[in-house]
């Protein structure tokens, strides 16, 4: 059976491209899930997936990073896959697979310059907020959850459920909020 996995990053990204392709590349079962690759933990779909293929099945990605952002990831799956008999193949990256040594050299490399890119990502990020704070202009992360409105809510007698659902935060959030005021009471 030839098995799909696809992943966006975030919660406005559509899987739908991914999906469409894995279907015409023959796959009976796709998972799907929008989550950060960064790393395995988390990715539920991910998971469901790797469990679910059996030896003969191929398990089939459009992109390398929709399936790992780290080398480490990647042949920690792929290894998983040979283990269980199960081959991988990559669509849009042709002769990435693990049907040849040729494309098993290409799955290697490919890896590592991904690994690559994200170390150069993160490095020209730091050097960006470096020089923005140097220049006085860094401001951080602006704070999702405006503390002081949810105890102010919360003073007023609304529920912790009701003031989340208002917010449009959840309630791990809300309860956090308060635990802070009832700190500096």
């Amino acid at each position: 059976m030839i098995v799909g996995y696809a992943r966006v990053s975030s919660v406005g990204q559509s899987l739908d491209v991914q999906i469409d392709l894995l279907r015409e590349a023959g796959c009976g079962k796709i998972f799907g899930e929008k989550r950060s690759g960064r790393t395995r933990n988390g990715r539920e779909e991910l998971a469901d997936a790797l469990d679910y293929v059996r030896d003969g099945d191929t398990l089939v990605v459009t992109r390398l990073d929709r399936l790992a952002r780290s080398v480490g990831d990647l042949f920690a799956i792929i290894d998983r896959l040979q283990l269980k008999g199960v081959q991988f193949r990559c669509l849009q990256q042709s002769g990435v697979d693990t049907d040849s040594s040729t494309g098993r050299l290409m799955l290697a490399i490919l890896g590592a310059v991904a690994a690559f890119e994200t170390d150069i990502r993160k490095e020209r990020q730091a050097d960006g907020i470096a020089k923005a704070k140097a220049a006085g202009v860094y401001k951080g992360r602006k704070p999702s959850v405006d503390s002081e409105k949810v105890r102010d809510l919360h003073r007023a007698g609304r529920r912790p459920a009701e003031i989340a659902r208002e917010l449009g935060i959840g309630r791990a959030s809300v309860y956090r909020a308060i635990g802070q005021s009832n700190s500096l009471a």
